[in-house]
Order: C-alpha cells, then structure tokens, then sequence
C-alpha cells in the first residue's frame, strides 16, 4: 500500500510546523498536534483560511521542546515559549490588533474561511450565505470541532502518488506536501490517482496506530499561499479544482486532496512505517 515518508505537526494552529522522525498518535490525534492557536477577543480562531486576517500566522514557526514545551519563531527570529505575555504582545504587533495564544477553543469560536473564486472551494450553499468583513475579503463563518483546534478530522493523510498526478497535470507549480499541511505524507509509489478515495470508509492502518479513512480532504486557499521558501502560487488550486472535483457527505463536488482520518487505536508511528488496509 504505501510507507510513511514524512510526519509533520503543527504545535500551534496555523503557524509552520516541525517534521518528527516519530509521534505518539492517541485519540486526540498526533500527540503535540494543534495544541495551542491565537485568538482575538471576538473568539475567532487564527486561521490562514482567512489570510488576509490571520495570513502573517504563516511567518511564525512552532516547534515543540523535548520535554513538551512549545515556543514559537517570529519573522525577526525571535523565539519565546507560548506561555510568555511578551508573545501575545509581538503577535498582537504583527497582527495589528489585540491577540493571544491560548490552548483552549472558546465556546462562542469563529473559524473563518476566505471565499475562493474557482469552482468547488467551498460549498454552493456556504458560498450563496457568505458576506464580506472588514478586510474586504468574502468569507464564511464555523467553528472548530468541539473541543479541539482542528478544522474537522484530526489527522491528515496525503499520498505522492496524488501530488505527483497534480504535478504531471499543472508542470509549472511547485506541489510540495507542505503546501496542503499534512500529517501523514505516504509513499504510495506509482500507485494509481488519488488513491487514497479509495479508502474511504474503511480503516488503515499506519505503524502501530489504526485508523478509519472518514472523508476526502476539502482544500482552502491556505496551500496557494507561501510557505517557508515555497512562493505563493494560485495555480495550486486551480488545479486541483480542475482535476479533483469530488463529491464530499452532502456538500456538492468540493476540490480535494488528501484524506481525514479518525483514530480508532493509539500507538506510535515512525519514518518508514507500512500503511496496510484493514479491510
């Protein structure tokens, strides 16, 4: 089926993140995963969905210490820990309103996601409730998932068969895994086109954790964005629009890559590991 060729978590949502050569997955997730996100007083959660109000959450970097600490790298190469006043006060500078690092959702949270111009960015039905904020960006409004900082599942699976059928089709873009954010990068060789659909509804399992495959992943604008070195390129998702339009629950043909997935049994997963189907 494939092997694991890359974990990534993100100790602060959506901040860069660290590549491990190991991670303890438990119910929760990726253990370290998403444990922290900025806030504003309004409740809204920090999300680069909405770039133009959190989009500079993306020149921060997260890392997590040895003993689970985690500090964070501003622009300037600055590093303090999350719990330090004088981050929130440097973020709230960037951010150019009052912000803080928190590890916990308010109940009253905003997740908010800029509207995509290409087909299947979003649902037709958000798309026709969507309004325009005070950044001028169109947007629509939800949360996070009960309890967590994670937008729905609570890990992420992309394959490079995928990328590299999204790289054949549009030769001019860098489809580098970083782009979409993932947590799990698997090897599926010359495996056949977004194979991972096939998965769906059923379980995988990926080292010593199995998992059940929920949804396909629905894309924002986040990987069109730049990340690192990576520079920003809108024809990201405007290929995957084109070439992986699929149907999502009862949300119409959203364009996706990559899939979701739940945590059915806990254990470690490391560099290498196989990803088996269980069924």
């Amino acid at each position: 089926m494939g092997t694991v060729a890359a974990l990534y978590r993100y100790p602060v949502k959506s901040m860069l993140g660290e590549t491990v050569p190991s991670v303890a997955v438990t119910h929760a997730g990726l253990s370290g995963d998403r444990t922290y996100a900025v806030l504003d007083d309004t409740g809204a959660v920090g999300s680069a969905k909405h770039p133009r109000k959190w989009g500079q959450l993306l020149d921060c970097r997260s890392r997590s210490t040895e003993d689970g600490a985690v500090r964070v790298e501003l622009p300037d190469g600055t590093i303090l820990p999350v719990e330090d006043p004088e981050l929130d006060a440097r973020l709230s500078k960037l951010l150019g309103r009052q912000v803080f690092v928190s590890a916990s959702a308010p109940e009253n949270n905003t997740l908010e996601r800029a509207v995509p111009e290409y087909e299947g960015g979003v649902p037709d039905s958000a798309r026709a409730t969507a309004s325009v904020d005070g950044t001028g960006a169109e947007i629509t409004v939800g949360k996070v998932a009960s309890g967590t900082f994670f937008d729905f599942g609570r890990v992420h699976l992309v394959t490079t068969s995928s990328l590299a059928r999204l790289r054949a089709a549009h030769p001019g873009s860098d489809f580098d895994p970083r782009r979409f954010r993932p947590n799990l990068v698997v090897d599926t060789g010359e495996g056949r086109d977004f194979v991972e659909d096939t998965w769906v509804d059923g379980q995988v399992r990926v080292g010593e954790a199995l998992f059940r495959v929920m949804t396909p992943t629905p894309r924002c604008v986040v990987p069109t964005l730049g990340h690192d070195e990576l520079a920003a390129d809108p024809a990201v998702m405007r290929t995957i629009a084109r070439e992986h339009r699929i149907p999502v629950y009862d949300l119409g043909r959203l364009a996706c890559l990559g899939v979701y997935l739940d945590v059915l049994e806990p254990g470690t997963i490391r560099l290498n590991d196989p990803l088996t189907r269980q069924n």
